[in-house]
């Protein structure tokens, strides 16, 4: 890897023309002197990023060039000939050791170095500067720390966020089922009554088999008719008819049950065929055929309540689980669409198809536009993780729109051979400059004192690109922001899977 042409003892008077050294006595001098050496080298890397970090490189002369992974792609970050700049194993004296490389480093012209090897610089410094190495500790120590605890407390935020939404969204259909299995009590007894009217003769056998084979067909037009959708001045005209035809034929309250016949998809032909029936059975009046229909629509139209009410238990049980990945392994290959899905549906308190209303009865109407690119194969990621950054972004964006509304859109589409891209916009006044230089640091944030925590982003940074060798960036100007997420489609090296998914 290395083009080296040359190794040579190194002088202290040499070290100490660079400003890295120059408060160092003679003895630390011829220390370093001891300990390490100098190497000349050609055009090319000297180490690459996730390699195991080996040596301590500080510049005597030429230029080096820095850089970053990044979307699959080698990012530049520096470029200076500036003597006595470091790289390499600059943090091997710490207490958690530097594993491997944290960025690549390339010479761009011939070049000498001062290296030392990892081991032998982390000794030194722990020699010479305990003090200093035990204070660079104790903040490398605290900061991880720090952080741990409040991505930990983020995390539980935004979850007992969305339990409260999704709490909310169980509980309409969890009400629903509820009146609508009340209700439907009442219509069975309603039934029981009409077999008690065939016991005391009231109703004949003959008559009561005519209205059930009547009452099966009626219960098959109203199945049918839960896939149908009238408009309102279709539903309100077929409502005047049936009225119209019920007043006529002498059936008291028809008006009332009107609605409910429509609902059925019962229209006046299935009126005259019920009093064709009726006329057929002497001893049933055209009055307790249509009393007996009208309990057969209500008690469909309760269960097909039930039903839907159930389903949309289920598919939120579904999305809840899409979402946490709590029975999935962290790492494999998932469709970024359903994450995308199941996030959006853990807010779905907040956004529905029409809009929401984020912030309160008062808060302007949220319109949500995805633009999903089907063609997109499934990627190699950790599905949880990546419905962390989509929860973080999407609540920041819902946050920007709050007062006046606006559009969130979701886009997804190909970059290039090896890279999907996904784009959470929003339509809120966007980040200012000054703001947007710093949205990705830890602990940065704009939102008023104890509302936020400024680590979500930096969460979501972390996710991205060391999780999964992706890019996050944001496009910002008023009316228009844009969180872009770039994610390889290639799963990294194994070793780094095993590396990120261990804990800090």
């Amino acid at each position: 890897m290395e083009s080296v042409t040359a190794k040579t003892p190194c002088e202290p008077d040499e070290l100490r023309t660079l400003f890295l050294f120059e408060a160092l006595n003679d003895d630390q001098l011829a220390v370093l002197c001891a300990n390490g050496h100098i190497k000349d080298y050609q055009p090319g890397p000297i180490c690459l990023e996730g390699q195991p970090a080996t040596c301590f490189y500080v510049l005597i002369e030429g230029e080096l060039m820095m850089s970053k992974l990044s979307g699959g792609r080698d990012i530049e970050t520096n470029r200076t000939s500036q003597r006595g700049v470091y790289c390499g194993a600059w943090r091997a004296f710490t207490g958690k050791k530097q594993q491997n490389y944290d960025a690549s480093v390339r010479v761009t012209k011939p070049s000498r170095f001062f290296v030392m090897d990892a081991p032998v610089f982390a000794q030194f410094m722990k020699d010479q500067f305990p003090m200093a190495v035990h204070l660079l500790d104790g903040i490398a120590v605290g900061t991880d720390r720090t952080r741990r605890i409040i991505d930990n407390r983020e995390k539980l935020l935004a979850l007992g966020r969305l339990s409260a939404g999704l709490t909310h969204q169980l509980n309409n259909p969890a009400a629903a089922i509820a009146r609508a299995g009340a209700d439907l009590r009442g219509r069975i007894a309603g039934m029981r009554h009409k077999v008690a009217m065939l016991a005391d003769g009231t109703i004949t056998a003959e008559t009561l088999n005519a209205l059930v084979r009547l009452q099966e067909a009626v219960a098959e037009q109203v199945a049918k008719s839960a896939s149908q959708h009238l408009g309102a001045m279709e539903t309100a005209d077929r409502e005047d008819a049936i009225g119209e035809w019920l007043e006529d034929h002498g059936i008291d309250g028809g008006w009332d049950i009107a609605p409910t016949f429509v609902e059925g998809g019962i229209d006046t032909d299935w009126l005259e065929r019920i009093s064709a029936t009726a006329d057929e059975l002497g001893s049933a009046s055209l009055e307790q055929a249509i009393r007996w229909i009208n309990y057969t629509i209500e008690s469909e139209l309760l269960m097909n309540q039930i039903a839907e009410a159930s389903k949309r238990i289920s598919a939120l049980v579904s999305d809840a689980k899409q979402y946490s990945q709590l029975d999935r392994a962290p790492f494999q290959v998932a469709d970024v669409h359903a994450l995308l899905h199941s996030t959006l549906a853990m807010f779905a308190d907040r956004l529905n198809k029409d809009g929401s209303k984020e912030g309160g009865k008062d808060a302007k109407t949220i319109t949500v536009v995805k633009d999903f690119d089907k063609s997109l194969p499934e990627i190699p990621c950790y599905p949880g993780d990546l419905n962390q950054v989509w929860t973080n972004i999407i609540d920041n964006a819902l946050a920007a729109m709050r007062d006046e509304g606006g559009t969130l859109t979701i886009r997804t589409c190909r970059e290039g051979e090896e890279t999907i891209r996904v784009e959470i916009c929003d339509t809120g006044p966007g980040i200012p400059d000054d703001v947007r230089n710093h949205i990705f640091e830890p602990f940065f944030t704009t939102k008023p004192f104890g509302e936020g925590t400024g680590l979500g982003l930096d969460l979501a940074f972390n996710i991205v690109v060391k999780n999964h060798r992706g890019d996050l960036r944001v496009e910002s100007r008023p009316g228009d922001t844009r969180f872009i997420v770039l994610l390889p489609l290639e799963a990294p090296p194994a070793t780094a899977i095993l590396t990120d998914s261990e804990p800090e």
